[in-house]
């Protein structure tokens, strides 16, 4: 077989394998970071199949938390037995007290090049006095070695196919922007620091973090001059400081969505969202396939503009940061990202 040959068989075998894949991982390591955040290591050799092209940025990843006293579903023997793309309903399917639960997080870093294949996840342990929460908090707090969880995430193959597209667990995306502003409360910090320590030297901005405590402050190591900025809620209401440090950084007129000289006093009205019945996920992924139908400057694409902003966090106060930034300051819509992450006093959808 020529060399020419052997690239194009890798590629086609990568281009035929499905985009996710189920891995059965055990904990390798847990370490409080914080009362706030508990950083658990996942390893085992199904790992070094993980991975995406590049940084993992703000990659997402679901993880299926076994039932009590249950053993995790066989997510790989649905994927294996049938269409790939028809694992969740399957898994919907099954009994509620054998599938367990499934929730979304982030790779805090991913080390699956070695021998010894790891990624680390950092929870948010949302637990009231008795210690009580949803099912992820209760078995991270409970997590020790040895406990095993299926994470559902990208196929390195497939993923690093130049054919194959991009994975959609990023949704990072700033183009040619080197402005940036990043803001989001606890659940957004994991993946705020790891994108901030994957960004080049010639980004600016900001990044605001809003966290519970003192104790809660981490050292992010950056090579951009991205300005951090942590702020500690202590008893204000959630959101509050986060909403005032934005506003403060991004002021009216809306110099940042600008392509000339002139500044824009305000934008559309953005559509509202009912944060209890639907998630609040605008991306400029998502907005590039209606560019056509757009009327917010149709004739700009996602990424062409020097500003970008990644907002993420409660859906309340991220709804509330949308229309500031859309609809007062006049920032173009397809140069943000704005993610619900959870909504207060409502259990995740898987």
């Amino acid at each position: 077989m020529t060399e020419v040959t052997q690239r194009s068989a890798r590629r086609t075998t990568a281009d035929t394998e499905p985009m996710v894949l189920a891995f059965d991982v055990v904990v390798t390591a847990v370490q409080d970071l914080s009362s706030t955040f508990r950083r658990i290591t996942f390893g085992g050799t199904c790992l070094a199949a993980f991975g995406v092209a590049g940084d993992t940025l703000d990659l997402r990843i679901k993880i299926v938390i076994p039932a009590a006293g249950r053993e995790c579903p066989d997510i790989a023997g649905m994927m294996r037995r049938g269409d790939s793309a028809n694992w969740y309903q399957l898994w919907l399917g099954m009994e509620a007290e054998e599938r367990g639960s499934m929730r979304t997080y982030t790779v805090r870093e991913s080390r699956c090049g070695g021998p010894q294949p790891e990624i680390d996840v950092d929870f948010v342990m949302h637990l009231d006095a008795d210690g009580r929460g949803g099912p992820a908090s209760e078995w991270a707090a409970a997590a020790r070695p040895g406990d095993r969880v299926c994470v559902i995430g990208p196929n390195s193959a497939a993923a690093q196919c130049a054919t194959a597209g991009a994975y959609g667990g990023i949704e990072w995306s700033p183009g040619l922007a080197q402005h940036v502003l990043l803001a989001g409360d606890e659940t957004a910090v994991p993946a705020i620091s790891a994108i901030l320590e994957a960004l080049p030297a010639d980004i600016g901005g900001h990044a605001f973090l809003e966290v519970p405590g003192e104790q809660d402050i981490q050292d992010i190591r950056t090579r951009s001059s991205v300005a951090v900025t942590w702020l500690v809620r202590g008893r204000r209401g959630h959101g509050e400081l986060l909403e005032s440090a934005v506003r403060d950084a991004v002021r009216v007129p809306g110099w940042v969505s600008l392509s000339g000289p002139e500044p824009v006093a305000g934008g559309r009205e953005p559509e509202d969202v009912d944060i209890d019945g639907s998630i609040l996920w605008e991306t400029p992924q998502r907005l590039e396939a209606a560019i056509v139908r757009s009327t917010v400057n149709p004739g700009r694409l996602p990424g062409s503009q020097p500003f970008y902003a990644w907002i993420a966090g409660e859906a309340a106060v991220v709804r509330g940061l949308r229309r500031y930034l859309v609809r007062d300051v006049g920032v173009d819509r397809k140069q943000v990202a704005f993610m619900g992450y959870w909504r207060k006093g409502r259990a995740e959808l898987s």
